[in-house]
């Protein structure tokens, strides 16, 4: 039977194609324009990627510590719509500024505000999938918005690069090229946001209090006491640490790193493309896979994948290789992002969706501090630029590790609670019902 999206899950799905497009930004022309500011100012191409991985690194930080904090307080009746406008608008506005930066400290500045703003709001965004889906339609759900973001973020992409293109070969000046490239995206990323902004409905919630804050510190507090006792949430947690800390790091530092070894900018602005138009089908079809193979196994052969993509960048140092790198990006990227999102939405509480979902930052962009610090120290220790990225391999052995035993833990649990309750689960309050009169408005 055919799978079709509900107008809920739908509204929900177009925020991942207007955000992807910032994601495509970030990973293409910002570091391509950085590396013009930086050679203006005469940093050296080590100097210049590692000063790249560290702004990403700070950016990271910020997330892993807002994160869970905006998270936990969106939890909160009516703050989850509010902390996740006030993000994308932060994020979109940053985005614009950023490209009439020509000082690469304040172009660094910039790009950590919007990209943090930016992840902040995916935070809020992944804790939805709650709201808006079943437990059973979440694997679908999840891969049909990473899989249309990957499609639907070529547009503006293409839009932005026009500009771009003509600035290359000297018929635009890049200070018109910039700020036109920049503004299709963020313009795009607010669009796309509308339909969920508007008709978004929190169901899953904890009641309001007089001091938010304070009790969005101390929910946190006590998640982290509970993750303690649900060892099938803390493994899987600990295993998603390691292996997209280099799922990350390669969407993060690709075009720089491919820059920094002096390929050619269009080609690889090109290849890059190619990545999102691969991620396209090959997200759909893999989580179809999921009617005949299990999710594990399904996220299992992607971290096995991306360890040999890892161990192939060593030794990476001609165009065409870089194209076969572009490709086997795109055939595991979206896959890996969206079931690791809708298998951890399927073990965690869902009226704490954005408590855990702020936790799932933490060790997301926790992961991704580490891998672009470790890339830019390895790089600036040894000169080998491809030493630094190959560093990444020693995370995705660690990481599939981990997930084997985090999934046996979660059929362990699963089992003993099944003996003990027959699969009696807890529910949180109807936010819904206190916000509407209809409460499953949109749903078709």
């Amino acid at each position: 039977m055919k799978f079709k999206l509900t107008a809920k899950e739908k509204k929900w799905v177009w925020y991942d194609i207007g955000n992807s497009a910032f994601t495509l930004l970030v990973s293409t022309i910002i570091p391509i324009y950085f590396n013009t500011v930086a050679e203006n100012a005469g940093i050296s191409e080590e100097n210049y990627l590692a000063y790249w991985g560290y702004a990403t690194s700070i950016s990271t930080l910020i997330v892993a510590l807002l994160g869970p904090t905006l998270g936990t307080l969106s939890d909160l009746s009516g703050f989850k719509k509010k902390i996740f406008s006030v993000t994308v608008l932060t994020g979109a506005a940053g985005c614009i500024i950023l490209s009439f930066m020509s000082s690469w400290i304040w172009f660094i500045v910039l790009f950590i505000i919007a990209k943090s703003a930016y992840s902040v709001s995916l935070v809020v965004y992944d804790s939805m999938l709650g709201d808006v889906t079943t437990p059973e339609r979440m694997d679908e759900v999840s891969s049909y918005g990473y899989a249309l973001g990957y499609i639907g973020s070529c547009l503006p992409f293409i839009l932005a690069l026009v500009p771009v293109l003509l600035a290359m070969q000297g018929m635009l000046a890049q200070s018109i090229a910039m700020p036109v490239a920049f503004i299709i995206i963020a313009v795009w990323w607010v669009g796309f946001s509308l339909p969920l902004w508007k008709d978004y409905r929190q169901i899953h919630c904890i009641d309001s209090c007089s001091e938010p804050l304070k009790t969005g510190a101390k929910n946190l507090g006590r998640i982290f006491r509970e993750l303690w006792h649900e060892k099938k949430i803390l493994l899987f947690l600990l295993a998603f640490f390691f292996y997209i800390d280099g799922v990350y790091t390669v969407i993060d530092m690709a075009t720089a790193y491919g820059t920094a070894l002096g390929l050619d900018t269009t080609l690889l602005l090109i290849a890059l493309l190619v990545t999102q138009i691969v991620a396209f089908p090959a997200a759909i079809l893999l989580v179809k896979l999921s009617a005949r193979l299990r999710i594990e196994v399904i996220i299992g052969i992607c971290i096995a994948a991306y360890l040999g993509i890892s161990i192939y960048a060593i030794f990476l140092d001609q165009q065409y290789e870089f194209w076969i790198l572009a490709v086997c990006v795109g055939l595991f990227q979206g896959t890996i992002q969206a079931l690791s999102r809708s298998y951890y939405a399927k073990i965690i509480p869902p009226e704490k969706s954005g408590e855990y979902f702020g936790v799932y930052d933490i060790f997301g962009k926790g992961a991704a501090f580490m891998g672009t610090t470790i890339v830019s120290l390895v790089t600036q220790l040894t000169g080998r630029m491809n030493f630094g990225v190959g560093s990444l391999a020693v995370m995705f052995a660690i990481g599939i590790v981990l997930y084997i035993f985090a999934v046996r833990m979660k059929n362990k649990t699963l089992t003993d609670r099944a003996e003990e309750n027959g699969g009696q689960t807890d529910g949180g309050t109807d936010c819904a019902a206190q916000n509407t009169p209809t409460g499953n408005a949109g749903q078709s």
